[in-house]
C-alpha cells in the first residue's frame, strides 16, 4: 500500500466529515454526545489550528481514506493530549492503516511534549478498542477532561 500521511488541509473538511459520520452510522454510534453531532466535525481544519493540536490525513492515490489527531482537550491534566477523531473509510479498514495513524499520532504526541495520551470511545467501535488495547492503552473508570462527549462510555489512556 502506498499510503501517505499528511497534515490536514482546509479542503479536507467536507470529505472528512462525511467519513466520520458514515463510520459512526455504520456502527450504530451516531448518537447524541458524540462527534457525529459536533459542529466542529464540519470544520476540522480550523479546530486543529488550536495550539498543541495536530490532525493527520491518510490518503492513497490522492483519495482521502481517513484521519486521526491529537487535541489538548480542556480539563485534561498537564502533559496529557487526547487522541481524537480516528476514523477510516470502510474499504480502508483492516489493512493496518489505523495502526499506522495511531503510531504516527503517538510519535507526534512525544515530540509535542505530551507524556500521556487519553481517548474516549464506545463499545460499538469494539474493533478500534481492540487496537487501542494492542497499543497498550489502559481502561479508566470514567472520563478525564471536558470533551463534551457524554455519549462515549469507554475511557482509556497510555503513558508514553
Amino acid at each position: 500500500m502506498e499510503w501517505k500521511i499528511r497534515p490536514i488541509q482546509p479542503g479536507d473538511n467536507p470529505e472528512l466529515a462525511l467519513i466520520i459520520r458514515t463510520a459512526l452510522t455504520e456502527f450504530g454510534a451516531n448518537k447524541p454526545g458524540t462527534v457525529y453531532y459536533d459542529e466542529s466535525t464540519d470544520h476540522l481544519f480550523e479546530l486543529f489550528q488550536t495550539p498543541g493540536s495536530c490532525y493527520f490525513i491518510a490518503e492513497e492515490n490522492n483519495q482521502l481514506l481517513g484521519g486521526a489527531g491529537l487535541f489538548p482537550t480542556p480539563g485534561l491534566p498537564e502533559g496529557w493530549g487526547e487522541l481524537v477523531k480516528m476514523y477510516l473509510r470502510k474499504e480502508a479498514r483492516g489493512l493496518g492503516l489505523g495502526r499506522k495513524l495511531i503510531a504516527h499520532c503517538l510519535e507526534e504526541a512525544k515530540r509535542s511534549g505530551y507524556h500521556t495520551v487519553y481517548l474516549e470511545t464506545m463499545p460499538e467501535l469494539r474493533k478500534a478498542v481492540a487496537v487501542y488495547e494492542q497499543f497498550g492503552f489502559e481502561y479508566l473508570g470514567g472520563p478525564v477532561g471536558n470533551s463534551g462527549h457524554f455519549g462515549c462510555d469507554v475511557w482509556m489512556k497510555k503513558t508514553l
